[in-house]
């Protein structure tokens, strides 16, 4: 095989986290949302738990992009 084309199957694979950060996301406030329809009176406690959740999950996306923009790039 090519290593060329290594490289772009191996950066189009590290990609695939880019988007699995995103399902993440929207299951994080997907399910808040739910519970706060729940329950409104605790949904003010558990507000900046989502966001860390959003934050840890958009987190993992961007290292996902960093290691697809690393192979792509580093010889």
């Amino acid at each position: 095989m090519d290593p060329v084309a290594a490289k772009y199957i191996g950066a189009g694979l590290a990609a695939i986290g880019m988007g699995a950060a995103a399902i993440g996301v929207g299951t994080i406030f997907g399910n808040f949302l739910s519970g706060a329809l729940r329950n409104p009176s605790a949904s003010d406690g558990q507000f900046g738990r989502a966001f860390i959740g959003a934050a840890l999950a958009e987190g993992l996306g961007i290292f996902a992009f960093l290691v697809a923009i690393l192979l792509l790039f580093v010889k």
